[in-house]
């Protein structure tokens, strides 16, 4: 019997929120033969991470797209939408009072799952599943992403990882693909992705590269740290065809990618900067060297969250590489401008490619967050 499910998803003004919950919908409905409606607030903002499904604010809805309905979380909730056989409430958005209580009257109730931040806090896999009883007698149960078998893992389609390491064996897939998104980098040069918050660090770290003896091919999705970059450039607008060039690190803006093709870029580098939740997961899937710009929270909350990972992260490295590469995170999330040699945004180096590598396969070993969600609700039944 097919399962039903409900994603609601709250879009603030970054991506992840968003990227998590379109992944998680498709593969729940083309992995797991699930019914899913993905309720968004922001079309606007879904179509850039959904890859251009041609939507708009005005556009008629619902819309069955890549295996999903889509639909505009309206206000005032509609009394003839009937809630689903799973409710996910992603990253603590509010259901609609209506919607929560035609849940309790269900002949049989949902399942209320509150799908949290991913963190690798150690409470985290002591609060996975348990249940919260809410005024109505219905159960929330909070469901946590992570890293270890404790939690809910980590969201991986079926048959990514082996995607990846063909793409990454073949020379002329890689090549391919940067033609398409008009990048042609000197033989020599490291790729690097930038896709990142703003950071007043972010000058120190270009000079430092820029200056350097290696030379860096650095690529800038679209997205908010573009002022920074043009601002360090000089340069009071860019161009996506356009190369800039200071000392020995060339520039290049792309246009905002589609999930896949995201997933490519961060395929392609040698090194990438990456933000918030969704692509945080995707450059440990890519089994590159990476660095995290975690988002900002009051009184540096974020940073206990960093220093979390960083400790299950580097816990198969030698103490220098493991203190070089701790140095560089901390610095970049804290906004420090301290002057470094270029080569050490590397943290290591081709030796930490090993690393990510070797990170990538024990995390690969663990079930899958839409795998996770699916199992719960049949063990709740």
């Amino acid at each position: 019997m097919r399962t039903s499910w409900d994603i609601f998803c709250h879009i603030v003004d970054n991506y992840g929120d968003a990227g998590v919950c379109w992944r998680l919908a498709r593969q729940l409905a083309v992995e797991y033969d699930a019914d899913v409606r993905l309720w968004v607030d922001d079309l606007t903002t879904f179509n850039l991470v959904s890859g251009g499904a041609g939507l708009d604010v005005s556009a008629e809805l619902p819309r069955f797209v890549d295996g999903v309905w889509l639909h505009l979380w309206p206000a005032p909730w509609p009394a003839n939408v009937l809630p689903a056989d799973v409710v996910l409430e992603t990253f603590a958005c509010e259901l609609p009072a209506d919607y929560v209580a035609a849940m309790a009257v269900r002949e049989f109730p949902s399942l209320w799952l509150n799908l949290e931040y991913l963190s690798a806090e150690e409470w985290v896999s002591a609060c996975h599943g348990l249940p919260s009883l809410q005024a109505n007698g219905l159960q929330k149960f909070f469901f946590f992403p992570g890293f270890n078998i404790a939690t809910g893992g980590l969201l991986r389609e079926a048959g990514l990882l082996r995607r990846r390491r063909e793409f990454q064996r073949s020379a002329s897939a890689r090549a391919t693909f940067l033609e398409s998104i008009a990048v042609s980098a000197a033989p020599d040069a490291r790729l690097v992705s930038l896709f990142c918050y703003e950071n007043p660090a972010l000058p120190s770290w270009l000079n430092a590269m820029s200056a350097g003896d290696r030379t860096y091919h650095i690529l800038v999705p679209e997205g908010r740290v573009v002022a920074d970059v043009c601002g360090w450039l000089g340069e009071n607008a860019f161009k996506f065809a356009r190369v800039y060039r200071q000392g020995n690190v060339a520039i290049q803006f792309i246009p905002f990618l589609s999930q896949c093709d995201y997933d490519r870029l961060l395929w392609s580098c040698d090194f990438n900067v990456v933000r918030g939740e969704d692509s945080f997961v995707r450059a440990q899937w890519a089994g590159r060297p990476f660095l995290w710009h975690i988002y900002r929270q009051q009184d540096d909350a974020h940073l206990i969250k960093l220093d979390a990972f960083l400790s299950s992260y580097t816990a198969g490295l030698g103490v220098d590489e493991k203190a070089t590469l701790v140095a560089r995170w901390i610095a970049w999330n804290s906004g420090q401008i301290t002057p470094f040699d270029g080569s050490e945004l590397f943290a290591g180096g081709v030796e930490m490619a090993g690393h990510a590598e070797d990170w990538c396969t024990a995390l690969e070993s663990q079930k899958n967050l839409a795998q996770s969600l699916v199992d719960f609700y049949k063990n709740w039944v």
